[in-house]
């Protein structure tokens, strides 16, 4: 388990993270989503030891990182897949970090298996793709076998295959007890993923909730609704007090999108006023809109561009879609 408490962190007047508190539990898989600069490496790098927090507590197990007795074998990262001296193969490199926390050699050789790697494992590092130097530091993530995982932006630079493999492997990890921490700016992966995010901006907490929870609390449900009857139901909608707007993106044809309502709502009211429908469906956000409206204002940088569907206009929102995560 991972344990912030009041975690805070300031270079000169530049406050990086500001009293940012979450517990990361072990058993599902967390994803740790924010606009840029909002302090998603900074946090990882103090839980890590890396940085000195200027006030809180990042703990692992309860205890600080410093703390840890072969720190390998409690805790394995990814944080950045490029850090391998370029001349040391894959082989050398997870040996040397074996030797420097008592892991046996043997276990080199499993995690070069477990990842892929055993074929390119004699090759020097340095002329790997930057899937392959993922792999390669996602097997020293996990040559201590450790109880406790972070990850950041692991399926950066894999194949569609790839990606789909690290989904699965550490839903596996989770799946094991273990806890599982990975942040990514792939939205669309994290809403496969994670089944709990953690969601920061500007250095502080937004969101601490299940991934479903997220999207329901941040987005509008609505119902879409398709008949050959269109412009009479509309009518009875809008009668009804109803917000409808029309729909022309899917499949079928011509529809609405009725906002705040249930399809049993709709249903009945077509029902009873012998409209025939076509379609009637409940339509769920995407993790992408319902992040875009939860942090547009805790975006640090803008752009200008073609406004982005769901994003508010003015300060503080989306207005390009450089400011993702």
């Amino acid at each position: 388990m991972i344990e912030l408490r009041g975690l805070t962190k300031h270079y000169g007047q530049t406050v990086a993270v500001q009293d940012l508190s979450f517990t990361v539990r072990p058993g599902v898989v967390t994803g740790f989503l924010g606009p840029n600069g909002a302090g998603k490496s900074t946090t990882m790098r103090m839980i890590l030891g890396l940085d000195r927090p200027s006030a809180g507590t990042a703990l692992i197990q309860g205890k600080r990182y410093a703390e840890l007795e072969s720190p390998l074998r409690k805790v394995g990262a990814l944080l950045d897949a490029r850090w391998v001296h370029p001349n040391r193969s894959a082989r050398a490199h997870l040996q040397w970090m074996a030797a420097s926390n008592g892991i046996e050699k043997s276990r080199v050789e499993e995690v070069l298996r477990l990842v892929g790697l055993s074929e390119v494992a004699g090759k020097s590092a340095g002329g790997f793709s930057l899937g392959m130097s993922q792999r390669l530091g996602l097997a020293g993530a996990l040559l201590g076998d450790p109880e406790i995982l972070l990850f950041d932006e692991p399926v950066n630079g894999l194949d569609p295959e790839g990606i789909l493999w690290i989904r699965r492997f550490m839903q596996r990890l989770a799946a094991e007890g273990r806890t599982v921490l990975v942040s990514s700016h792939l939205l669309s992966e994290m809403a496969h993923t994670a089944e709990h995010l953690i969601v920061i901006g500007r250095g502080q907490l937004i969101a601490d909730t299940t991934t479903k929870e997220f999207i329901d609390k941040s987005s509008e449900t609505a119902v879409r609704v398709r008949s050959p009857q269109l412009d009479q139901l509309r009518s009875l909608l809008t009668s009804n007090g109803m917000t409808v707007r029309e729909d022309g993106e899917g499949a079928g044809g011509p529809a609405l999108l009725v906002a705040n309502i249930s399809s049993d709502e709709v249903g009945k009211l077509a029902g009873a006023n012998d409209i025939t429908l076509f379609e009637l469906s409940p339509q769920r956000a995407s993790l992408e809109e319902a992040f875009m409206r939860m942090t547009g204002g805790s975006v640090q940088y803008h752009g200008e561009g073609p406004d982005v569907p769901g994003a508010q206009s003015g300060p503080g929102s989306y207005t390009a879609m450089g400011g993702a995560l």
